[in-house]
């Protein structure tokens, strides 16, 4: 079940995030910005849901409207819930929720040395439009029309 988050979600939010992105710190050698994200303003903002199963917090996902479209800023799944789809049925809310404001099109950016993530945002029809650097990691910038 995906919820918005309330403010008791906050913190096992940023604990959520901070486990599914871990694994990226050696790799790209800084934290990943979701890591340091401020989960409660994000609560506050209404731009965070949850998704729950098998009565804990699987997943978390953060949506911020944009002039440009609707931002999918930040997607994580608990790492021993990762596998299950989670992750695909997230994005696919995402794009719903897009379409319910108006928007024409949902977009990210992910960390170029996640490699993975590129792969799987290309499966699920978005394009990569540019790569640049923000707050000190390289971003490849990706949209996908709806």
């Amino acid at each position: 079940m995906l919820r918005a988050a309330n403010p008791a979600d906050a913190e096992p939010m940023r604990a959520l995030v901070r486990a599914a992105y871990a694994h990226y710190v050696p790799r790209i050698g800084i934290e990943p910005l979701p890591m340091v994200d401020d989960y409660a303003a994000r609560v506050a903002a209404r731009q965070a849901w949850v998704l729950e199963a098998d009565g804990a917090m699987q997943g978390a996902l953060v949506l911020e409207d944009d002039p440009s479209g609707l931002l999918l800023d930040n997607i994580a799944v608990a790492p021993g819930a990762q596998g299950r789809g989670h992750g695909r049925a997230m994005i696919a809310f995402a794009e719903d929720e897009a379409r319910r404001r108006g928007h024409s099109r949902i977009w990210l950016y992910t960390n170029e040395k996640m490699v993975e993530n590129i792969a799987l945002y290309t499966r699920l029809g978005f394009r990569e439009t540019h790569r640049e650097d923000r707050k000190g990691r390289r971003a490849v910038y990706m949209e996908k029309p709806l």
